[in-house]
């Protein structure tokens, strides 16, 4: 087990990220553990049942993951991902009114065009 201090990890990062990599890393906030690191590649977590499309699907619901991205993570077709986050009630496109009727005007106009 390794160790690293708040003020070390916002000064470096990178490097805690490395050791996580290798072993569960502790994150001391002055003489308290406040946090573990845990390299989820390395502990083989990915590769346990579900845990991927969860992973993936929080990732993309959170913004934090485009929807290419986190079907990728999910190891699924785009197509198969949409399906799946849409069952579970996650909007695939995001857009406030103004969007969508700017993207209705749009089609429209290609429609008319046509």
């Amino acid at each position: 087990m390794e160790t690293v201090n708040v003020s070390s990890l916002k000064n470096n990062p990178s490097e805690a990220l490395r050791m996580a990599r290798n072993d569960v890393v502790v994150v001391m906030n002055r003489d308290r553990p406040d946090a573990l690191m845990v390299g989820i590649e390395a502990a083989g977590v990915l590769e346990a049942a579900g845990v991927r499309p969860a992973l993936a699907t929080a990732l993309f619901r959170d913004g934090q993951l485009s929807l290419v991205r986190a079907a990728r993570l999910a190891q699924m077709p785009v197509a198969r991902f949409v399906e799946h986050v849409s069952r579970l009630g996650i909007p695939v496109i995001r857009l406030d009114a103004q969007e969508t009727a700017r993207d209705m005007d749009t089609l429209d106009e290609w429609l008319a065009s046509s």
